[in-house]
Order: C-alpha cells, then sequence, then structure tokens
C-alpha cells in the first residue's frame, strides 16, 4: 500500500531529532499493509548492519530487532539447545507467505504487539527480555511479559527503540511443547501455549498468549496439579483480558488455552508426578 503522507524516508544511521509523525521502518509488512495516515517520515532501520543473532558470553542469545523470520528459522534449524524446535514452530505460527518471511522482523512483531504474534510468543515463553534505546541513547531492558501490556499496546515511549531480545542460556536448553488452535484450518491463531521444563532445577514455565490480550507467563518451582494449574491461570487472567476479535471470543480462547495448558502440563511433568 502506498502511504501517501510520508514525505521523507530517512536512513536511521544519521541521528536526527524525532519529531511528530515519525516511524520506525523495519521489514514494513505492517506498516504497507494499511494506511498509516498519522505518519510523516520513515526512520529506516534496514542499513544498521546489526548481526541478526549473536551469542553472548554468558550463553544467552541476543536476537535484532532487524532480524527477519528467515534468518531466525535458518539459524534454529542448526541451533544446539533442547529448545530448538520451538523457533520453527513460532515461525511456522506465522502462517506467511515466503515474501513475507523474508521482509518481516522480530523486532516488528514485538512492536506491533497483537496478540497473535508468535515472536512475542516464543521470547516470553523463553524468558526473554527485550533492549530499549531511547532518543539520547540511554537504554533500559524488560521482560517481554511487560513490553507487552494489552492488544497492540507496549510501553515504547515517544522516539524509543526497540533493540534486540535476548533470550538466556538457561532457558534455551528447556524442554519445550507447544499447542496452537485457530478457527480455521490455516487462520489467525486463535490460542497458543508454550509450556518450558527445566532439567536442571524441575521447574515449568508455561506461557498463554493469542488467547489473551498479552502474553502471560506462569513459573511453578515444580510442575503443579492440574487443579494447580487452572487455578493459576483463572486466578490472573481476568475477564477482560481474554481477547474478543472475529477470530475467537473469549469463551472459547480461555477453554482452548485451558485445555492446551493441560497438555502440556501432563507432556512435561514426569509421570510420577502427575
Amino acid at each position: 500500500m502506498d502511504l501517501n503522507t510520508v514525505l521523507d524516508v530517512r536512513d536511521a544511521r544519521h541521528r536526527e531529532p524525532w519529531r511528530p509523525g515519525d516511524a520506525w521502518l523495519g521489514g514494513g509488512t505492517y506498516l504497507f499493509s494499511e494506511p498509516q495516515p498519522h505518519i510523516r517520515r520513515l526512520v529506516d532501520l534496514s542499513r544498521m548492519g546489526w548481526p541478526p543473532l549473536s551469542w553472548q558470553p554468558d550463553g544467552s542469545l541476543d536476537i535484532a530487532a532487524t532480524c527477519t523470520i528467515t534468518e531466525l528459522s535458518r539459524f534454529a534449524r542448526t541451533l544446539p539447545t533442547a529448545a530448538a524446535p520451538l523457533f520453527e514452530q513460532c515461525c511456522r505460527a506465522f502462517l506467511a507467505s515466503f515474501k513475507i518471511w523474508n521482509m518481516a522482523t522480530v523486532g516488528g512483531n514485538l512492536c506491533n504487539g497483537l496478540p497473535a504474534g508468535p515472536m512475542i510468543s516464543l521470547t516470553a515463553a523463553l524468558d526473554g527480555s527485550v533492549l530499549l534505546q531511547g532518543q539520547d541513547g540511554a537504554t533500559r531492558r524488560l521482560p517481554v511479559t511487560e513490553f507487552i501490556t494489552g492488544a497492540g499496546l507496549k510501553v515504547l515511549r515517544d522516539g524509543e527503540l526497540l533493540r534486540s531480545v535476548r533470550l538466556p542460556a538457561r532457558a534455551l536448553e528447556c524442554r519445550t511443547a507447544f499447542r496452537q488452535a485457530s478457527l480455521y484450518g490455516l487462520g489467525r491463531s486463535g490460542s497458543l501455549v508454550i509450556g518450558a521444563g527445566d532439567p536442571a532445577d524441575g521447574s515449568l514455565a508455561i506461557t498463554v498468549s493469542a488467547a489473551t490480550t498479552r502474553p502471560f507467563r506462569f513459573w511453578f518451582s515444580l510442575p503443579p496439579t492440574a487443579a494447580e494449574l487452572r487455578a493459576a491461570i483463572d486466578g490472573t487472567v481476568r475477564p477482560d483480558e481474554w481477547f474478543d476479535d472475529i477470530h475467537g471470543l473469549p469463551a472459547w480462547r480461555r477453554h482452548m488455552a485451558l485445555l492446551q495448558a493441560e497438555e502440556i502440563r501432563r507432556e512435561l511433568t514426569p509421570e510420577e508426578h502427575r
């Protein structure tokens, strides 16, 4: 779609004062998908030269905001960690063409803040944190579960940039389980639940997304019982936080999320502790 209100496109390498009507441009798959009448200038991040994926000294993994879905998928195929299959599962949850995969970015998916955003699901489930950079160069780090505050809502300040997402080494060694539900065979996720079992201490984290307006991560020091898991979800997610749109009613989304969470609990819990 032509954005006929855009008057200029600037290279992000040339730092200029942020002004009303500015917007960061990553892959552009969302920006150019519908009218953006409030945007007057695009600040293009594509030439920043950030490594798409990089290992840190402590074994954690940094994913640049400009990393495309294609780059993430290719990288994950050789990822030597237990959680590697989850990357491809979440990439496939895009249900998008190869053209979108080659352009859409991890950072863009997070900054859109949509409930069905699979990169939100992936990074929240693996205890990810975002690195945010302000116009003055100051940075701050927040858990993904705190970065997204509602459907399409995030804590970005005016002119602030999502620089990267960090996944801790310990989370990458977790055994994972993935469940996705949609009203249609190839439809947008109505519920997406991910489990991560930590072999180091036996803890279990279950992350509910797509069914809710924002991602919820439930961490248990020991695998919970079915009743404990259900109580944790129902006691935390408010009735108005079950998402409601044409892709699923709140009651259906809650039902599917609870069903999927229990399936994952059983899959990742040793038989003697179920």
